[in-house]
């Protein structure tokens, strides 16, 4: 079972996508001011790159008399267990509009600039989701896999958004109910089924209401980007450095629109459009993710062993054969060896083919998890898949990731559908969007109907105007964030750059392309942008 989810790789190869059935996350990264007070926009720059920008006031304009003592706080910083990273723990303000109402603390990491060569500042990283952990996403990837030249001219910085793993994380369920959540059939086949899916999405947004009654009205995305830029000034930074992925594109525009003047270098990689409604997005990631099983169908089938068809089976033959899988599956669940008990169900395969569309490094996984599930009965392979996308250890407990994917997109925008008959009335849209996925993620778009609290954002465009040139990067067939996403939100902003990536798997950065990280670290290094037309492949 799935919830609308942007998700970018993980530090595992893997990634994630959204609806009850799809999700996804993002990362981000930042630095200290410690060391001296530079930043990205006041840094002194190579010859031929772009001019510094005039240096600003730590605070915005229009900043409140109450916002400033978060603006002025001062972080202790701590070992975190983890060798070369420091944590610390940063307050903003619960509501913004009332900040004497109380406190959320966000937890914050970073590793310092290693050097050689001249500190730039902070550079902040989101992974995605919403959900992900940006402080797993820097201390297990980031902040020690991306490229020696960048790690040592910033220190490398996380936070995690509020509600979300080491911030006040949002709770939901235990274990055990989580587990029959994600068995929950999202194609249902009578009304006694469309019933058992509601109860379930009752079930989760009580659970997530009774944890967190207050914070749960506060953790939209502007909120959480308003948090951003106090972190931006607490480490000393004048403009904001960012590099986000997937759901981190949007949390990365909207601080752009909020604060254009305070745009230093960001990078948006697999960009969503935030001018479109949920039903929208959903009907459309849809689509994302048939492109992307029409490329797994077409490498599949070209090889020995591809348990879908051979090299005369088209794609759509390729699709018809996997459902004609889980319609096995929704009969009859095979085993797994679990030691929990658990089956293969139609909703948890579907879930673990999903996971693997995020990266093509993972279709040899996938077929062979096919494989064992369809001719062996063995749904090992598969549950292992899906357990990855739900971030469920082999205890039997989650993460806060799908909670806190829920409430940040609940929040955020309008629910897709509010009732079952608005989902039964677009199933044609979204099974001609995808033969495989799309009555799946149909049903899956019906979670925030059910939300306790009401949702405080709309669809709008972002703009900011007089932002510094701000880098988006789209892949043509990234399932989670389609291309014409990465293609709208460069136009929307005023500044905004693209950068093509013909190719598959969701995101681009750190995946391979040496055009494409060559680009984006001449950005983050030297302030350059590529012209608006430059593709990679």
């Amino acid at each position: 079972m799935h919830t609308r989810r942007f998700h970018r790789r993980t530090c595992t190869g893997t990634a994630r996508t959204g609806a009850l059935l799809l999700a996804a996350a993002l990362l981000a990264t930042g630095c200290s001011a410690e060391g001296g007070r530079t930043s990205a926009g006041s840094a002194a720059e190579p010859a031929g790159a772009t001019a510094a920008a005039p240096a600003l006031s730590p605070l915005p304009r229009a900043t409140s008399a109450a916002l400033a003592p978060y603006y002025a706080q001062k972080l202790s910083w701590r070992d975190c267990g983890v060798p070369g990273f420091q944590c610390a723990t940063m307050k903003a303000p619960l509501d913004y509009a009332e900040p004497s109402a109380g406190d959320v603390r966000l937890a914050v990491s970073r590793r310092k600039a290693t050097g050689p060569g001249e500190r730039l500042g902070s550079l902040l990283v989101n992974p995605g989701g919403p959900g992900g952990s940006a402080i797993g996403y820097l201390q297990q990837y980031a902040g020690i896999g991306y490229p020696a030249k960048v790690r040592a001219q910033y220190d490398m910085v996380a936070v995690d958004p509020r509600g979300v793993a080491r911030s006040e994380p949002v709770e939901c369920l235990d274990g055990r109910r989580m587990d029959a959540y994600t068995e929950t059939d999202v194609t249902p086949d009578d009304q006694r089924e469309v019933d058992r899916l509601v109860d379930a999405y009752q079930g989760f947004a009580e659970g997530c209401g009774a944890d967190a009654p207050k914070l749960l009205r506060h953790v939209s995305t502007v909120e959480a980007a308003r948090d951003m830029d106090v972190l931006r000034a607490v480490l000393g930074d004048e403009r904001l450095t960012y590099v986000g992925a997937s759901y981190g594109t949007f949390l990365g525009a909207t601080y752009a629109g909020l604060f254009p003047d305070r745009v230093g270098r960001l990078v948006l990689d697999g960009a969503m459009d935030p001018s479109l409604s949920a039903r929208r997005l959903n009907l459309e990631q849809t689509e994302g993710f048939e492109t992307a099983f029409r490329s797994f169908a077409k490498d599949c089938v070209r090889r020995s062993d591809c348990p879908l068809g051979d090299r005369s089976t088209s794609p759509e033959e390729v699709g018809g054969n996997l459902k004609a899988f889980f319609r096995r599956l929704d009969a009859k669940p095979v085993p797994t060896g679990d030691a929990d008990g658990r089956r293969l169900t139609e909703s948890l395969a579907t879930t673990g083919v999903i996971a693997a569309m995020y990266d093509e490094g993972a279709w040899q996984q996938l077929r062979e998890s096919l494989t064992s599930a369809m001719k062996e009965d063995d749904g090992a392979g598969l549950l292992m898949l899906s357990d990855s996308y739900y971030e469920r250890d082999a205890d039997g407990g989650y993460s806060n990731l799908m909670y806190a994917n829920a409430a940040v997109n609940c929040l955020d925008l309008p629910a897709a559908f509010s009732s079952p008959e608005q989902v039964r009335d677009a199933l044609p849209d979204f099974r001609k969007a995808s033969p495989v996925f799309g009555e799946g993620l149909a049903w899956s778009s019906l979670n925030c109907a059910y939300w306790p609290v009401r949702h405080s954002g709309e669809p709008h465009r972002i703009e900011a105007a007089g932002a510094a040139p701000i880098l988006v990067v789209g892949t043509t067939r990234d399932p989670a964030t389609p291309y014409r996403w990465a293609q709208a939100l460069a136009g929307q902003l005023s500044s905004g750059r693209l950068l093509t990536y013909d190719g598959d798997g969701h995101t681009a950065y750190g995946r391979g392309s040496e055009c494409v990280d060559t680009t984006i670290n001449t950005y983050l290094l030297r302030g350059t942008a590529p012209s608006d037309t430059k593709t990679c492949s």
